[in-house]
């Protein structure tokens, strides 16, 4: 289950409501920050960018791909470990904006984790450290420390104990 906060709004649709949400002068701030990211080659960089101007909490070692793209409202909601990889053109989201309500969610991710390509991460997802997602994925639960998982809906392919098995063969 995600961890989100949920905010009914009356009218029109939460979009509409976007500025009684987050400040205008906050998400053109940072929309910028996270183009400069997005297009930058190094990785020291893009981390001062992200914890610097974006507050997100980057650990040591961490890489953002090209075109990874942080949530543009609340990426100070966003947590990495050390050592993790963020595959390329993979979106990060804290928020989501439905009809009737908005949610905002925390998005935790451990260290060593490897996130492949075009993978979306949905607010309130928590991923355990040493977890691998495969490329293409729609996380949209808790990922369990040391698993595979992968796909659309998200489904575990191994568990943590049959990573570790598989690794002794």
């Amino acid at each position: 289950m995600r961890r989100t906060e949920r905010f009914p709004v009356e009218g029109a649709n939460s979009l509409w409501h976007i500025y009684k949400t987050v400040s205008l002068w906050k998400v053109m701030k940072n929309f910028i920050v996270i183009q400069l990211g997005r297009y930058s080659p190094s990785l020291p960089f893009k981390n001062f960018l992200y914890r610097r101007f974006l507050h997100m909490k980057v650990g040591d070692q961490t890489s953002f791909a090209l075109m990874v793209m942080p949530d543009v409202m609340f990426p100070e909601r966003i947590k990495i470990g050390k050592n993790s990889i963020i595959g390329y053109n993979t979106t990060l989201l804290a928020h989501e904006y439905l009809i009737d309500e908005y949610r905002i969610g925390d998005v935790e991710i451990g260290d060593r984790v490897l996130i492949g390509a075009n993978s979306t991460i949905l607010p309130g997802v928590h991923i355990g450290d040493g977890a691998i997602v495969s490329a293409a994925t729609l996380v949209h639960k808790d990922v369990q420390a040391g698993s595979f998982v992968g796909g659309n809906p998200m489904k575990v392919i191994y568990t943590a104990e049959e990573m570790v098995s598989r690794h002794l063969k």
